[in-house]
């Protein structure tokens, strides 16, 4: 037997109610997401730190892809230390960065668990698949840039041209790489906040489709910027998928207004927020003073 439209909605009310804490259980609720979290980073960095050959060599592979990589002092693709102490510094900082990546599915879970109860049963599905989405984004933006850092590199190199010799410094051949994957990450979660921005009525679709080249002219600006090499080939490996995800989030822009479209047409009050409460006509209705069939009969 199916239940009720009203029973359903009193229900929903009763766990609404049931999910509100006080200030001193919201803080006890975050130290406890926050422990859990920190605990997965650091048993991700100890698997880091185990797995380094394994990273060393992940995170070598676009370098040693290089004919330039060969010319280095023994003839082998190798990167320098030139103090005793930068193996293990290096050695730590990489563990905990691939600490925070090894983890990341279980410190997106605590934030969305933490956010989740204090949402509305619409917020919550919105949250969930945000929340799902930019990891995914993050991680192709990791990956994007990982695939195109021997062109980059390439260009580094080679720019002082073949009578310099490059002999690649440990501590920041893993600092360029770590911000090339941040950064690409970073950059991958631009439509996201396109689409939060469009769902909450700050961001119109209209003002999107009339700012194209001004949102051009920031996107090159800010691929310039944040782009550790400097490099042409990196800019554009940056800037032509920002903007690809700008003309995305127009599309998704357009299906939602005409959605929403539809929905007023076919019921006016859908165009009311959650908040917005319908206008009620408190009116009485007229008495039909006609004879019905009962009293006829």
């Amino acid at each position: 037997m199916s239940e009720s439209p009203g029973l359903a909605d009193q229900r929903a009310l009763v766990a609404d109610d049931a999910s509100r804490m006080t200030l001193a259980e919201h803080l006890i609720e975050l130290r406890k997401r926050l422990l859990i979290s920190m605990i997965a980073v650091a048993v991700g960095a100890v698997v880091g730190f185990l797995l380094w050959n394994r990273i060393l060599d992940f995170m070598t592979a676009p370098l040693c892809r290089l004919p330039e990589a060969k010319q280095s002092l023994s003839g082998k693709c190798e990167v320098y230390a030139f103090d005793v102490l930068q193996p293990i510094a290096v050695r730590l900082r990489v563990a905990v960065f691939g600490g925070v990546l090894f983890s990341a599915p279980i410190w997106l879970y605590q934030l969305w668990a933490f956010i989740a109860p204090g949402l509305h049963r619409k917020e919550r599905r919105w949250a969930f698949w945000f929340i799902a989405t930019s990891f995914v984004l993050f991680m192709l933006g990791v990956a994007f840039a990982y695939f195109t850092l021997d062109k980059g590199l390439s260009f580094l190199l080679g720019i002082a041209g073949h009578r310099v010799r490059a002999l690649p410094n440990v501590n920041s051949y893993f600092n360029f790489v770590s911000l090339m994957l941040l950064a690409f990450g970073v950059s991958f979660e631009f439509p996201i906040v396109l689409v939060i921005l469009n769902i909450a009525g700050v961001l119109s679709t209209e003002r999107m489709r009339s700012s194209r080249r001004m949102s051009a002219f920031l996107i090159a600006l800010f691929a310039a910027v944040i782009t550790p090499s400097q490099d042409p080939f990196t800019f554009t490996a940056m800037a032509v998928p920002m903007y690809a995800f700008f003309e995305c989030a127009i599309i998704f822009g357009r299906l939602r207004d005409r959605a929403k479209r539809r929905r007023i047409a076919n019921d006016p009050l859908a165009q009311l927020g959650d908040d917005e409460t319908s206008v009620i006509d408190d009116r009485p209705s007229e008495i039909d003073d006609r004879p019905s069939d009962i009293d006829e009969s």
